[in-house]
């Protein structure tokens, strides 16, 4: 499932308040996703790492009622216990806790309770973890806590994340080069030494680094330490041809008809010209935008008109529409 369908799903799932695994490699935006689902539902969020706990962290620390002289447990303070309230209890990178801490775990997974402690009415209970297959330091889950579960497969997709990226405001020469190059969003390889491998995470780290304006001396030592020195190379040495991008203020005025030749400049530019409508849709700017791809290689035409839907941007609004259609019907049937 990719990022869209995995954020669908579990939303469901949590509704039924049925314990939910998210299974996927690292730096995809597990974690994220139930956050923005807790954010987007109006809900509670807490994230517990079971592999910080020892099994009596959990279930409680015994201690003797003097008053009615048996043997009780203190319930954990860090877990909710307000009837009143809502949220999704998130149980990151489970499968790294010990055997003893998972096994503490399946009585509040199954029947939300453990020792003296029940889980609120109004809480949802979802995990996350890498593969066994990462090379992570994860134990192998027992079958008795597997089958509490209903197991879902995260996997890294381009044009998932290109949307997201376009919502969130990433650089538009880190969505250029990825579009160019895609297998550069996710370059984790469980047999690898490398330290710095690209991901969706880490390429929103780069976003960040490129915001810090750092110098030009530091800028590729900085983004290998996020992505990778191979990706950080082809990152600077796309950014470069950036420069021979035509002014996008001109094309959205009609002030120029020029297309570049170069593939990497067209990536760029039409990656450019949907924020750019994004900032300002106005009819006019739509209208000289499809005019202008009228005179664009097809490809680049239809993938500048699709993200603009994807968007939200209503391409067939424009008076200039029915012309783009006549051009480019043969690569839409």
């Amino acid at each position: 499932m990719n990022a869209t369908q995995i954020y669908e799903t579990v939303s469901n799932l949590i509704r039924q308040r049925l314990p939910v695994f998210v299974w996927g490699p690292p730096g995809i935006g597990k974690s994220s996703i139930v956050k923005q689902i807790a954010e987007s539902e109006g809900l509670a969020f807490l994230d517990i790492r079971l592999s910080l706990l020892d099994p009596t962290d959990l279930k409680g620390i015994p201690f003797f009622d003097t008053e009615h002289r048996k043997g009780v447990w203190a319930p954990p303070s860090f877990l909710p216990d307000d009837e009143e309230t809502r949220g999704i209890l998130f149980l990151d990178e489970i499968n790294t806790a010990p055997p003893a801490v998972q096994a503490a775990a399946y009585q509040l997974i199954l029947d939300r309770r453990v020792g003296e402690y029940t889980l609120p009415e109004g809480w949802s209970i979802v995990a996350a973890g890498n593969r066994e297959n990462d090379r992570g330091v994860v134990y192998k889950m027992p079958p008795p806590l597997a089958n509490r579960f209903v197991h879902l497969e995260m996997e890294v997709d381009f044009d998932d994340w290109k949307s997201w990226a376009y919502r969130s405001g990433i650089d538009t020469s880190i969505i250029a080069y990825l579009h160019f190059d895609t297998e550069k969003l996710f370059t984790f390889d469980p047999e690898s030494e490398e330290k710095a491998f690209a991901t969706p995470r880490s390429w929103e780290y780069v976003d960040r680094i490129l915001k810090a304006e750092p110098t030009d001396s530091l800028l590729l030592d900085t983004i290998a330490g996020a992505v990778g020195r191979d990706a950080a190379l082809g990152f600077i040495a796309f950014r470069k041809v950036m420069d021979d991008l035509p002014d996008i203020e001109a094309v959205l005025s009609g002030e120029t008809t020029d297309v570049p030749e170069d593939p990497k400049v067209l990536t760029a530019l039409s990656i450019g010209l949907v924020n750019a409508l994004k900032q300002n849709d106005t009819t006019e700017h739509l209208d000289n935008v499809l005019r202008y791809t009228t005179n664009m290689p097809g490809e680049f035409a239809v993938m500048l008109v699709r993200d603009l839907q994807h968007n939200g941007i209503d391409a067939e609004r424009s008076a200039t529409w029915l012309e783009w259609v006549e051009k480019f019907a043969y690569l839409l049937a």
